[in-house]
């Protein structure tokens, strides 16, 4: 199961973990393509258990992380690495294109 992001967790979670890469899945319950992505999250997740952090962000109960990413259209899929955004996917991609973002920032 994916780690559950907030506002109030994100710098210690995200921003402060170093060289490990994070993938954070900003989302909401009545977004239709955020349930389509979401388990392949989750699935990401357990495969990358160890190597990276995979979790995600109701920015409905989180409006202020994803205002200062400029998250305007869910889900937004951001990848950090040292505390800096590196890679970004908005909408619906398959669950190879999210694992080869991964695994880019495994080196």
């Amino acid at each position: 199961m994916a780690l559950e992001f907030s506002d109030s967790n994100f710098e210690q979670e995200v921003l402060n973990s170093g060289d490990t890469p994070v993938l954070v899945d900003f989302w909401a319950e009545w977004c239709g393509p955020c349930r389509m992505i979401g388990p392949l999250v989750d699935e990401l997740s357990g495969e990358y258990e160890g190597k990276a952090k995979v979790g995600k962000m109701n920015i409905d109960n989180n409006p202020s992380t994803p205002l200062k990413y400029g998250v305007r259209s869910i889900p937004t899929l951001l990848v950090f690495k040292n505390g800096e955004v590196v890679d970004k996917v908005v909408g619906v991609v398959p669950k190879a294109t999210l694992a080869s973002k991964l695994d880019n920032q495994l080196t």
